[in-house]
């Protein structure tokens, strides 16, 4: 499925409509280029899963936690300074991808996809214009 974003606002709420769909368990991948929307896109899916806190990407410490509603966690991993897989398995990445009580969110995840299992849900982020992303599920 792909769909076009016309502003950020518009992203932020395609994904805050995702997050509703989400129980816990689910691994979720963002690929694209610098400024194609991915933390913007991971701001509303914080939102529609109650997490309280400011959300901004990880890209220093690679990996944040947030407390979201019904007892789960938001797993945010940002593998941009990552150079391998052993790297995301050092940070002890398998303690919450794929966790039942926990939403992994993985932005650069191209750059992990070998630990990555096979049920990992791949979203696509294109950057069109100053606005404007497709995103495909």
């Amino acid at each position: 499925m792909q769909i076009t974003t016309n502003s950020s606002l518009e992203t932020k709420k395609l994904a805050q409509d995702f997050a509703k769909r989400l129980k816990g368990g689910e691994i979720l991948a963002l690929s694209g280029d610098l400024g194609s929307g991915k933390p913007t896109f991971v701001q509303g899916l914080a939102k529609g899963l109650g997490v309280k806190e400011r959300i901004t990407s990880p890209t220093f410490v690679i990996l944040n936690l947030h407390q979201a509603s019904k007892g789960r966690t938001l797993a945010h991993f940002d593998l941009y300074r990552l150079n391998n897989e052993a790297d995301l398995e050092g940070i002890g990445a398998t303690d919450y991808l794929g966790k039942e009580n926990i939403i992994s969110v993985v932005e650069w995840a191209e750059k992990g996809k070998k630990i990555l299992p096979k049920n990992t849900i791949w979203i696509k982020f294109k950057h069109i214009d100053e606005n404007k992303r497709k995103i495909n599920f």
